[in-house]
């Protein structure tokens, strides 16, 4: 049977290390600020990062249904048009989002 001396320790080093990695960015915010490989990362990672997920989420999607990705890529294509005419994130991926749902729930493909 474990000790119980030994699962307050475990449970003890665990919550510092749980601790520590949460405060560690906040703790090193200033030298993250200034660092030209964070500001280099912080330029391209956010488009690169929703440019999986877009890729991820719209190839599983498409490959549930059998009549092909043509929702999602009416979809994407409209928030690409949007995005570029509007620049308003919140309003492209809404109508993006709508726009997906009724194709997909109308049947229309």
């Amino acid at each position: 049977m474990i000790e119980n001396t030994y699962v307050i320790v475990v449970i003890a080093v665990m919550a510092l290390v749980t601790l520590a990695l949460r405060a560690l960015p906040f703790l090193a915010d200033q030298w993250l600020k200034k660092h030209p490989a964070v500001q280099r990362l912080g330029q391209f990672l956010p488009l690169a990062i929703m440019t999986l997920l877009l890729l991820h989420s719209g190839t599983s999607a498409a490959r549930e249904h059998a009549a092909g990705p043509w929702p999602e890529l009416l979809a994407v294509a409209l928030v690409v048009l949007l995005q570029w005419r509007i620049k308003n994130a919140l309003l492209s991926i809404l109508v993006g989002t709508c726009v997906y749902v009724l194709a997909r729930n109308l049947n229309y493909w």
